[in-house]
């Protein structure tokens, strides 16, 4: 992680303008070789932080009030974001399926964060993510080889 975080600052620093170029080229060529279904560590282990539009995707997809979801299966974080009350997900399946797929938080449909515009923006999430997916942990072995 150590390495990870230099790295990151010198990304940082430097803001490489072709930085979001060659970490969406990164990001494909490692989701070309992961299946998310063979580890689904970050359903395992962390929660998204969820807005209210979240709340009402799950609520309607598991047909509840969004205040029913809210108690059955959230509390409120330090940053004022809904999380999920336990790990792992609630809607995990044995079989590593998220039983919400269709109606998931905007944060599981954006993990792991590596192919969005400005990435930059985003590298000390990354880093922390490191820790969490091993498609991050590939993504930057390819920055660090690159830079």
């Amino acid at each position: 992680m150590k390495e990870n975080k230099k790295l990151a600052a010198k990304l940082k620093a430097s803001k490489p303008k072709d930085l979001d170029k060659q970490v969406h080229e990164f990001h494909d060529e490692v989701f070309e070789k992961i299946d998310c279904l063979t580890c689904a560590n970050c359903c395992k282990t962390t929660s998204p932080g969820m807005h209210d539009r979240d709340v009402e995707r799950l609520a309607k997809h598991l047909k509840l009030k969004p205040a029913q979801v809210i108690a059955q299966y959230m509390e409120m974080d330090k940053d004022g974001e809904y999380v999920f009350r336990s790990a792992p997900c609630p809607f995990l399946g044995a079989d590593n399926y998220c039983s919400v797929y269709e109606s998931r938080p905007l944060a599981c449909r954006e993990y792991p964060h590596t192919n969005r515009k400005r990435f930059y923006q985003v590298l000390d999430l990354s880093v922390k993510n490191t820790e969490v997916c091993p498609a991050v942990v590939a993504i930057f072995d390819k920055l660090r080889n690159a830079v």
